[in-house]
């Protein structure tokens, strides 16, 4: 079937929007800020990636309204504070990242109501989640106003320049590698519906295939 999602979203037989169970799996953006008064935040976002490697680059956004109105937390401190982390959330911590996706009240720090324990940063002021497996501080870049939903409803894209990674000593691996089975990192499907990543497989490129190459040896 075809069908126009400026005409209808969910056309039958769909019962949902078919749009976010195909466009899958999508990393969790877990992301953590602070106000200016200093009160941490911590939200976690399905529409969320890394852009960019070199310099590295995360992107993620905030759509939609707070349920109190207005601008919703995260994207507020960004604009204020210019800073934001993100937090891998591993299988172990979906129950947290669930809660601190809920309604909770302008100025109210999630990481406490989900019993998170927060750590400091090394470069930006919000608080990395202590026991994630990695967390990521990020500079602002740019924060791009996308068209607005069909409600009117605001969608923005931030986009963030990473300046500092801190990695959890037991998922690095002998070899000197992030052993994603230690992780098990959560990934959003549609509907309520999340997976996780506990297996993988490996295919080589071909010759040429893109892959940046080492500079040839010089001969003495």
């Amino acid at each position: 079937m075809y069908f126009d999602p400026a005409v209808s979203k969910k056309p039958a037989p769909f019962s949902f929007s078919p749009f976010k169970s195909m466009v899958v799996p999508r990393p969790i953006g877990w992301i953590s800020t602070i106000s200016e008064d200093g009160v941490p935040n911590l939200a976690p976002f399905s529409f969320f990636n890394a852009i960019a490697e070199d310099p590295p680059m995360l992107a993620f956004s905030p759509n939609g309204y707070h349920e109190e109105g207005g601008r919703k937390d995260t994207l507020q401190n960004i604009t204020e504070t210019k800073e934001f982390v993100y937090n891998l959330v591993g299988f172990d911590m979906a129950n947290q990242m669930n809660a601190t996706s809920g309604p909770v009240p302008h100025g109210e720090d999630e990481m406490v109501v989900a019993g998170l324990a927060a750590a400091p940063c090394e470069k930006v002021k919000p608080p990395r989640v202590r026991d994630a497996a990695a967390s990521f501080e990020c500079e602002l870049h740019q924060i791009i106003d996308l068209p607005a939903g069909s409600k009117g409803s605001p969608n923005s894209l931030v986009i963030g320049r990473v300046i500092g990674i801190h990695v959890r000593d037991d998922v690095i691996t002998e070899e000197g590698r992030i052993d994603i089975r230690k992780i098990r990192p959560l990934a959003r499907l549609g509907y309520m519906d999340y997976s996780v990543v506990d297996d993988f497989f490996t295919l080589d490129r071909p010759p040429g295939g893109g892959m940046e190459q080492p500079p040839p040896v010089k001969s003495s």
